[in-house]
């Protein structure tokens, strides 16, 4: 498994609604774009969602990626193939490419979390569904005990 390095900044946080427009379009939240810089890089995840990397951190992992074997470089190959470069436009909008809203079935209504190191971008109705699941009292304790909190 490849680490990201966390931010410079403080890191991400918080539950944000959106709806992506008709050309593909989101609102990424103000005090994530403060975390996440003026550019930064958009993902496929293990989940049906997708990652934000900061720019610094996606030059961190890309570096870590080119210095594998290249048995598990080839692992990393598909990170690489989805990946799309984001600057927000005026209005703090970035365009997610098609293939990534397939992947993470982004079609209108988007919840956007800030998760420390990273932002995650995830199709409302499935993040509602999950969240329900992670927000039961035996995994947050399971997640503090991993902690050591």
């Amino acid at each position: 498994m490849v680490h990201i390095l966390p931010m410079k900044r403080e890191g991400c946080e918080g539950e944000y609604q959106h709806t992506l427009d008709a050309k593909g379009r989101l609102f990424i939240p103000a005090r994530l774009r403060e975390e996440l810089g003026p550019e930064f890089y958009v993902t496929i995840s293990a989940d049906t969602c997708l990652y934000v990397y900061s720019a610094e951190s996606w030059r961190v992992f890309s570096e870590k990626a080119a210095q594998l074997p290249t048995v598990q470089k080839r692992k990393t190959r598909v990170l690489f193939a989805f990946a799309a470069r984001c600057e927000p436009d005026a209005q703090g909008r970035i365009l997610i490419p098609q293939k990534l809203r397939e992947h993470a079935h982004l079609v209108k209504n988007v919840t956007v979390l800030g998760v420390n190191d990273h932002a995650e971008l995830w199709a409302s109705e499935e993040w509602d569904e999950l969240r329900d699941f992670e927000a039961s009292p035996e995994n947050i304790m399971a997640a503090l005990e991993e902690l050591e909190l």
